[in-house]
């Protein structure tokens, strides 16, 4: 249906969700679902990470092992975004972590950084933006501009579910930039929230509602 998106949809994947979903699911568990799908996605965009040879000595004799070829920098957007920073930094421990944070500004209504901190060598390095939820692309798009002019190049967008409209406006707008989710919802309601949707994940994480 859409170039570009990879569903990562097994079992384990399925059950989490159905608790994520269920308006009963109180903050604490919420938290433990949503890191364990986190660590589901980060598996699977790890499939994209290239590999160099290196020689390694273990007790008995020398072997062949791997490193990644690039630095991973892993950026969550403000604050949802931080949700499924833990499941990627464990899986790769000697990623490094950015920030940028967003907001709609009044006049335009268009999105606009508030704060951006991030290593450097964006243009060296493999870059996974991280957000939740993927509505309308607004937020997605912006943040993936911000991060082309500051030199990234070989970016990855990371979310727990999307809809339609969203991976659609990223699609058009970031056509090299490869999305990755547990699901891909039917649509956007009237107030641009996902349906079927989990609420508001940054809320539900963090106990704001």
């Amino acid at each position: 249906m859409f170039d570009n998106l990879i569903i990562v949809d097994n079992p384990l994947v399925k059950r989490e969700l159905t608790v994520l979903r269920d308006k009963n699911t109180d903050s604490e568990n919420f938290r433990a679902a949503l890191d364990r799908v986190a660590y589901s996605l980060a598996i699977k965009v790890s499939e994209t990470f290239g590999m160099d040879k290196v020689e390694v000595e273990t007790p008995l004799e020398k072997t062949t092992g791997h490193k990644f070829n690039k630095e991973i920098i892993v950026i969550p957007v403000l604050r949802a975004g931080l949700s499924l920073v833990h499941a990627f930094h464990t899986l790769i421990p000697d990623a490094k972590v950015g920030h940028i944070g967003l907001q709609r500004d009044e006049e335009t209504l268009q999105p606009i950084a508030y704060y951006f901190k991030a290593p450097k060598n964006l243009d060296h390095a493999k870059t996974i933006l991280l957000d939740p939820m993927l509505a309308t692309g607004g937020s997605a798009s912006a943040a993936l501009n911000w991060l082309k002019k500051r030199g990234a190049k070989d970016l990855t967008f990371v979310s727990l579910i999307a809809a339609p409209e969203g991976v659609k406006r990223l699609q058009e707008e970031h056509p090299d930039v490869r999305i990755y989710t547990a699901s891909l919802d039917r649509e956007l309601n009237d107030a641009g929230y996902i349906l079927p949707g989990l609420g508001d994940a940054g809320d539900r994480t963090f106990g704001t509602l």
